[in-house]
């Protein structure tokens, strides 16, 4: 059984940091793709951020320069680290796998307030 579990959400100031872990359990984490989506009230769900087994990685526009995406093998998490977050950042944010044979997987998610 496949489990995404997201944490390190919150409220944060405008221009604050956080960052989120997502450990998952049930896949042979080294070979999956993994990502963060986020999704606001009233939008679409949308790609954050993405890095392959390879350590290679996108991600929006949006983001491009204040968030980080890495992965750990070992502790099978993957991380996004956001700075400089801004109130239009407000999203719950999600993990999601997606394995060689193209089987995705969706954490429960995790919301994140930028707000003063």
């Amino acid at each position: 059984q496949v489990q995404l579990v997201e944490s390190g959400g919150g409220l944060v100031q405008p221009g604050g940091s956080l960052r989120l872990s997502c450990v998952a359990s049930g896949i042979i984490f080294r070979l999956v793709d993994m990502g963060w989506y986020r999704q606001a009230p009233g939008k679409q769900r949308e790609l954050v951020a993405r890095i392959g087994p390879g350590s290679s990685t996108n991600y929006a526009d949006s983001v491009k320069g204040r968030f980080t995406i890495s992965r750990d093998n070992a502790k099978n998490t993957v991380y996004l680290q956001m700075n400089s977050l801004k109130p239009e950042d407000t999203a719950v944010y999600f993990c999601n796998a997606e394995t060689p044979t193209s089987r995705v997987y969706w954490g429960q998610g995790t919301q994140v307030t930028v707000s003063s």
